[in-house]
Parts: C-alpha cells; sequence; structure tokens
C-alpha cells in the first residue's frame, strides 16, 4: 500500500493556474497587436490613400466601349444610291459557353453553309479575344438560314446571331473603278490610322471616292460607359454618347450615262471618260472589264481574287485614270493650234502629202496612214482627214521644246488631281526630259512622231478628256471632279465643290480657236472626215478627233495587215470630241484597247454615249 502511494504524483495546481495565465496574456498581447495592424492598415487605405484606392477601384468596375458610326452613303447626282449600308445576320459564336466548338461548327453546318476559309478566319479572331467576347464565324446570312438557326437555337448554347450594317453596292460592277470599295482594316492602315477615332471600326475605305474621302465618310466614333463585373461582362450602361454618322457623298456621275458608257464597252478592254467642260464635274468614268465590289467588303476568297488578279483582262486595274496610251492622232487639233499661234503656218497654207515624210539627209521614210498620200492638204484638211505627212512637217518646224511648252497648258504629262488616288500623269516628252531619264539627245525625228502623238507620248484617258475640255471651254483648264456636293448626315445641309480653274491656255487671236474648232466639225460632219460615220441622223453638232495609236513599230518594208497580227498587238482606237459644238455640255474620250481604227471603232461608241446624255436632257 506504501509502495502504490509512493508511485502517485500529487498536481500542482497552483503552476499550472500560472501558466495558463501567461499563455492568455500572450494570446491576448498577439490579439490586439494584429488588431492595431488591421486597423492601422485600414486607415492607411480608408483615409490616407483613400482617393488613390477609389480610382482603382472605378476603373476596375467602369468601362468604355466605343460605339463605331455608321458610314455615309454615296449618291450619283441624280441621288440615286450608289453605296449603302444594310442590316447583315452574322453567325457568332462565345467560346467560354461552348464545351466542344468543332462540333457546334459540325452541327452548324448542316443548315448553315460555313466555308474551310470561315473557319480559318474564325480561329484566327478567336486568339486575338477574350473567351467571354462573341467571335463572328458567318458574315451575311440570307433570311433561310437565320429562320433555321432560330428554331434549333435552343440547342447551341453560346450561339447567337448578331445584325449589324454592312456596306453594299446595289449596282454591282457598275461604276466600281469610281466608287472604289470598303474592306477589313488591315495591319498597314492600323499603324497610320487615328485609332481613337476608329475603335470598333472594322471597315475603311479601300480605293475610290471610298478611300479618298474617307475621312468625311467615316464620321465621329461615340462610346458607352458601362458596368461590369470581376469577369467583365456588362452589368449596366452608365453613360451613352451618341456617333456622329458619316458625311454622304453626292457625286456627279449620271448613272444612266455609266450604264450607257460600260454597256457599249463590255465585250472591250477599254475606258470612257465623260466630262462637263463648264464645271469640270465627270459624268461617266468608266474603265472595262470591271468588277463587283461585294465580295471585297467581309474578305474575298482567295481562289475569286486570284481569278481578279490573273485576268487576262485585268478587271482590277483602273485603265481610265492608271492607263498610259500613246493619243495617237487626237493631239493633232491641239499641234495644229500651236502652229497656228506660232505663227508657223496659216489657214490657207498648203503641204503636198505623198504618203511619206523624209528629213533632209535622211533616207528613213516617215509613212503616212494613207499609203497613197492624200495630195495637197491645208490646216484643216489635214486634221479633218487625219493627215500624218503635214503634222510630221508642222511638228519639226514647231520642234520639241514650243510643243512640249504648248501642251503642257492642256494637262499632258501632269496629273489632273482628281479626288481620286492612283492616276497617272502620262508623259509628255521633252529635250530636258530624255537628257534626264535616258541620258541622250533629242533627234529630230523623235520631234515628226511626237506631232502625231506616238513616240514617247503617253495619256491617259482622264488626261484625253480634260485637254478636250480645255478646247471646248476656248483655253480654260479646269481640275476634274467626281464629287459634286457633301450632305451632312443629321442636318442634311449640302456643301457643293466650285469649279476650281488651273490655268488658262495663252491664245493670241480668237480666230485660231475657231478654226481648229471647224476643222474638229468637219471631221464628223464632212464627207471626207474620218468620223463622217457617226453623222447619219445626227441632230446636234459634234467637234471630234479619231486617232489609232501604234502598239509596236513597223518597218519600212512591212504592210500592217489587221488580220494577221495578234489581237494584244493591234492598234488602240481613239476618239474625242464635245457636243454640242455652240454651248458644248460634255466633252468625251474613248480608248478602246487593240481595237483597230479610231472612226471606225471608238467613235461609234462616243456617239452612243454623246446621244444617251444630251438627247436624254433635251427631253427632260
Amino acid at each position: 500500500m506504501a509502495q502504490l502511494y509512493s508511485r502517485i504524483t500529487l498536481k500542482d495546481h497552483l503552476r499550472e493556474t500560472q501558466l495558463f495565465t501567461n499563455r492568455v496574456i500572450s494570446f491576448v498581447i498577439i490579439i490586439v497587436i494584429l488588431t492595431l495592424a488591421l486597423v492601422s492598415r485600414m486607415l492607411y487605405l480608408q483615409i490616407v490613400n483613400h482617393e488613390h484606392f477609389t480610382t482603382l477601384s472605378q476603373n476596375n468596375r467602369v468601362n468604355i466601349i466605343p460605339v463605331p458610326p455608321p458610314r455615309g452613303l454615296i449618291y450619283d447626282v441624280n441621288g440615286v444610291v450608289l453605296a449603302q449600308n444594310l442590316p447583315s445576320f452574322t453567325l457568332e459564336l462565345i467560346p467560354e459557353k461552348i464545351k466542344d466548338i468543332a462540333a457546334t461548327i459540325s452541327q452548324l453546318k448542316k443548315f448553315i453553309n460555313i466555308e474551310p476559309s470561315d473557319i480559318k478566319r474564325f480561329n484566327k479572331l478567336k486568339r486575338r479575344r477574350s473567351n467571354f467576347k462573341a467571335v463572328p464565324l458567318r458574315f451575311r446570312l440570307n433570311e433561310e438560314e437565320v429562320a433555321l438557326f432560330s428554331v434549333r437555337r435552343h440547342k447551341f448554347p453560346g450561339v447567337n446571331i448578331n445584325a449589324q450594317l454592312i456596306r453594299h453596292y446595289p449596282h454591282g460592277e457598275l461604276a466600281v473603278h469610281a466608287l472604289g470599295y470598303v474592306g477589313r482594316i488591315n495591319e498597314a492602315e492600323l499603324q497610320r490610322m487615328d485609332t481613337a477615332n476608329y475603335n470598333g471600326t472594322s471597315h475603311i475605305g479601300k480605293n475610290g471616292i471610298e478611300k479618298f474621302y474617307e475621312d468625311y465618310l467615316h464620321g465621329s466614333v461615340g462610346f458607352k460607359k458601362i458596368e461590369t463585373n470581376a469577369q467583365g461582362r456588362i452589368i449596366r450602361v452608365l453613360e451613352e454618347q451618341r456617333p456622329i454618322p458619316g458625311k454622304n457623298i453626292y457625286l456627279n456621275l449620271d448613272i444612266e450615262l455609266q450604264k450607257t458608257s460600260e454597256k457599249i464597252l463590255q465585250n472591250h478592254k477599254g475606258a470612257i471618260v465623260a466630262i462637263n467642260p463648264k464645271t469640270g464635274a465627270i459624268l461617266a468614268l468608266a474603265s472595262m472589264p470591271g468588277f463587283d465590289p461585294n465580295p471585297f467588303v467581309n474578305g474575298i476568297d482567295s481562289k475569286s481574287y486570284s481569278a481578279l488578279v490573273h485576268s487576262e483582262g485585268k478587271p482590277l486595274f483602273n485603265r481610265a485614270i492608271k492607263g498610259s496610251y500613246p493619243p495617237g492622232s487626237t493631239i493633232k487639233p491641239i499641234i495644229g493650234l500651236a502652229g497656228l499661234e506660232f505663227d508657223i503656218v496659216h489657214g490657207a497654207t498648203e503641204l503636198n502629202c505623198p504618203g511619206w515624210y523624209r528629213l533632209k539627209n535622211d533616207a528613213h521614210r516617215y509613212r503616212d496612214w494613207k499609203k497613197e498620200g492624200h495630195a495637197k492638204m491645208t490646216l484643216l484638211d489635214s486634221i479633218k482627214e487625219s493627215c500624218d505627212v503635214y503634222f510630221y512637217d508642222l511638228a519639226l518646224n514647231l520642234g520639241i521644246d514650243r510643243i512640249h511648252e504648248f501642251m503642257d497648258h492642256f494637262g499632258f504629262g501632269k496629273k489632273t488631281n482628281i479626288d481620286l488616288f492612283g492616276e497617272t500623269a502620262g508623259l509628255s516628252p521633252s529635250r530636258e526630259w530624255k537628257n534626264r531619264v535616258k541620258h541622250e539627245m533629242w533627234y529630230p525625228g523623235e520631234t515628226l512622231i511626237t506631232g502625231i502623238g506616238q513616240g514617247f507620248n503617253l495619256t491617259s484617258p482622264l488626261q484625253l478628256a480634260t485637254a478636250t475640255t480645255v478646247l471646248a471651254n476656248n483655253g480654260k483648264l479646269l481640275r476634274p471632279r467626281l464629287a459634286h456636293s457633301i450632305e451632312d448626315g443629321l442636318s442634311k445641309e449640302r456643301t457643293v465643290f466650285q469649279p476650281v480653274t488651273v490655268s488658262q491656255v495663252p491664245i493670241k487671236n480668237q480666230e485660231n480657236w475657231n478654226y481648229i474648232i471647224e476643222s474638229m466639225k468637219r471631221v464628223v460632219h464632212s464627207s471626207r472626215g474620218t468620223a463622217r460615220s457617226i453623222s447619219v441622223d445626227l441632230p446636234y453638232k459634234i467637234a471630234g478627233k479619231t486617232g489609232t495609236a501604234q502598239v509596236f513599230g513597223i518597218k519600212q518594208d512591212e504592210t500592217y495587215i489587221k488580220e494577221e497580227i495578234e489581237i494584244h498587238l493591234r492598234d488602240h482606237a481613239l476618239f474625242i470630241a464635245f457636243a454640242p459644238i455652240k454651248n458644248p455640255q460634255i466633252a468625251i474620250s474613248v480608248i478602246v484597247e487593240n481595237g483597230g481604227g479610231g472612226g471606225a471603232v471608238a467613235a461609234p461608241i462616243a456617239r452612243k454615249v454623246l446621244d444617251e446624255y444630251i438627247l436624254r436632257k433635251k427631253k427632260s
């Protein structure tokens, strides 16, 4: 019993109480310290740095999203819509709400046409966006596809159809080289544009009027201030500023005249430019063949684009402003006027045309288009019948320096500054130009062929039409313009572009103008004129000039036989004209590539265009 008692240890209550008390005190001290630290941190956040963290909090929950403006419309001079914005249905997928995107797309393909190119574009866009943001899969769904999806919508969580405005050209390829088109903004464009004003905008003008007047057509971006949750989803709209719509553009183009021009040229490669000589307004600007701009809006497929690029007719090329052609005999009235002004020839000056011309001490013969020659010719006769020999001699006596100086007044060799990008300057050759570019001296033989619009001479259909307006205006050169006016999208207030006079040809004697215009009248209305075929039943008077431009040179002992020459090597057919002669309303240039003779091909085309415009105006 004593042994058992000795093994039992009695508890020390005093010591245990002291230990417990010490632990409690320690815990209380720790809690107080932590509480003081927490309170001080709260004071620091809530009072000392209140403004800073309030700002950060606000930025985290409030976002500003851009609202793109509706693009301005484009009309012809009579108010016909040429470019509009149509509601378009887009199939969109929200990746975070879809478990298996590939399987979903596979199911959608059963009733919606989805091309591999659509999927490729979708995957590219998906990589750039957050998972909770919609990514477009198919643009421009038709009504049937929208209906088929609507009845199955419950089966496709995360898939929606979004309606938006998409650019559309209701007349297809009509006037495409004047209008241009819009397309999706690329990386290069992003680098040079005002990114703030293009927030939310996906398209921009690529060429034509759409590009030149982009700043007017685009408008100004609006915004919405929205409240979002932690995941970035919209809770509510806090503030909104509506976008300012783009301005509408009214063109000088007469769409009926444009239709006529393109219809006549539809089986040819070539261009027609028609201008109001009183104002410089472009009435028609046709380049054929053309193309439909609508597929370019949301991205044309590679196969279709490749077909356009490699097409023999080069439909993407704007021949009207970028084409460079020898003007041929169409410049003879201008060379003739220079001869009169510099007193090289007079109205009665005659020259015998045996069918060729030869420089002194030179065996080379510069041939006339008429092998047997024209016999005795005055300046009026030589323009009427397009005698080359007369102009060989006149050009030689004028000299290249005076020819270049005089042609400069008519706008040759420089851009017209039309309201389109990409215009060619052409080439008006000179002694200085040849020395600078080719490092060679100028030869007399080059002066001869310059006098008939061959050699180094190059001009665009637009330049030819502009020069024709100078003839119609007795020397006034006006800047050609496609845009007639700009209309505010909200107030509908219109600002009209006024005619711009570039220069005035310095003429000493008005009778010289009358003489040249009379000679151009006889080109059409004389029994020996090169364009006499178009005068049949003509109810008004035309002043015109035919031209035939060689594509390649012919040797001295060779004869040009059209049927034996490949089509792409045949002569170009040209014609310039203005009408009516007494009060000109329209000036025109026509170029038909590899068409042959200007009188046989280009002049009849011009007659149809002139009839459409002048006779229609008489009826109205």
